[in-house]
């Protein structure tokens, strides 16, 4: 999974004002769940390239962001400079040791709690890294099939594959790991948080940014996130002409599947809260 994320991080870095579009009424939801103060010190985990990092240090918390992302990391400190960043394996790193200071009031995730190995250790790990009374907050994917973000266009890139790409079993890391609600509280309740609480957020990715119409934006996303295995698979397999033919099939289908002139995707979410109940002895 941290190969992975090396690869794909800088297509993330590359298009984090697209995300950051699409994702503004999670982000905003999340933020308000989170319930931050200033003074605080908060833990992002998976920080990405810095969204909730920005956020929390213009609410005067002092925000400290882990990801195993080098790209993730390096855009992350540029873009937020007053916060700490640690680049580390948030599932397994001294989280204190490697960001000295007071254990953490408040644990935050965006997208960045999915793809542990050991999801009970590694939530329990963070537990450690927080003080009694500390709260967790993320946000995570549903199922696949709840969630037309993951295949709208992509799909088209993965149909023209030799062969299909793997299936993922249930619960295995990656972006649905945490799909199934009663799963994740006991995962929760064996790395020792408590008072989980597990809803559903749904919201429309709106990829149109600056009064357009999104399909580029969509496309930008689709060849550096959900359909980036598949491109480079592609490139390396088929000439510049099907290239090209197949990203004009992409830009067709969503335009076909435009609401009210823009590429808007429906998605849903876990948001998802939980609170430290004591210290470990």
């Amino acid at each position: 999974m941290r190969q992975t994320w090396q690869q794909g991080g800088q297509g993330w870095v590359a298009n984090q004002r697209i995300f950051d579009a699409a994702f503004a009424p999670l982000t905003a939801a999340l933020i308000e769940r989170t319930g931050w103060a200033g003074g605080e010190r908060v833990l992002d985990v998976g920080c990405g390239a810095g969204t909730l990092l920005e956020e929390g240090v213009r609410a005067g918390v002092e925000m400290v962001g882990v990801d195993v992302s080098t790209a993730m990391v390096e855009a992350a400190r540029e873009r937020v400079p007053a916060a700490r960043l640690v680049e580390a394996d948030a599932q397994t790193t001294d989280l204190l040791a490697a960001a000295p200071g007071t254990p953490f009031d408040r644990v935050v995730s965006r997208f960045g709690v999915m793809f542990f190995s050991d999801p009970v250790a590694a939530f329990a790990n963070l537990r450690r890294a927080s003080r009694p009374g500390a709260t967790l907050t993320f946000v995570c994917w549903r199922s696949r099939e709840a969630n037309p973000v993951f295949s709208q266009g992509s799909e088209i890139l993965a149909a023209a594959l030799p062969e299909p790409p793997p299936s993922t079993p249930p619960g295995a890391p990656g972006p649905t790991a945490f799909a199934d609600p009663d799963r994740l509280r006991t995962i929760l309740d064996g790395a020792g948080w408590g008072e989980a609480e597990v809803e559903p957020f749904d919201f429309s990715c709106d990829y149109g940014v600056d009064g357009s119409d999104g399909v580029e934006e969509r496309l930008a996303v689709i060849l550096s996130s959900n359909g980036r295995v598949a491109w480079e698979q592609l490139q390396a397999t088929v000439g510049e002409e099907r290239q090209a033919e197949l990203l004009d099939e992409v830009r067709a289908d969503l335009r076909s599947r435009r609401v009210d002139g823009v590429v808007r995707i429906p998605a849903a979410t876990w948001l998802v809260a939980a609170r430290n109940p004591a210290a470990d002895g």
